[in-house]
């Protein structure tokens, strides 16, 4: 599963951003082969810091497709990144290292629903206390 698409990049960059980006031969189009290696890319980092969700994910939450954008957009300048474009970069990953820690859930879906991992079918109870409250 990709967290963001062709349409969504422009959508947040412009597409003539990534024309520039992505157009080695001056054909006036974004070269998608190039596009679809950045997006794979952000979805391989992103899916790395999810490992405690069942990957893939059921649906795409909407703070990932932003995160994905980011990511991809970083790869996209290569060795040419300027410091608006790091900066997105590193306040993506550092989202994704504080859902890796727990520390935050991912959110809703881009339709707004809040469920958006696969139920793993798994349940967990505990018992009734057996003992009360004990002072030493």
């Amino acid at each position: 599963m990709t967290y963001a698409t062709k349409q969504n990049l422009i959508d947040c960059f412009s597409e003539v951003e990534l024309i520039q980006l992505t157009d080695f031969d001056n054909l006036g189009v974004i070269n998608d082969t190039v596009l679809t290696k950045a997006l794979t890319d952000a979805d391989a980092e992103i899916n790395g810091y999810l490992t405690a969700y069942p990957l893939p994910l059921t649906t795409v939450p909407a703070n990932l497709v932003r995160i994905a954008c980011d990511i991809a957009r970083y790869y996209l300048y290569r060795d040419q990144v300027i410091e608006g474009v790091e900066k997105r970069y590193a306040n993506a990953v550092k989202y994704l290292q504080m859902i890796g820690k727990g520390q935050i859930r991912i959110g809703p879906d881009v339709n707004g629903d809040i469920s958006a991992t696969k139920d793993s079918g798994i349940d967990f109870f505990s018992s009734r206390k057996i003992f009360g409250d004990v002072d030493f």
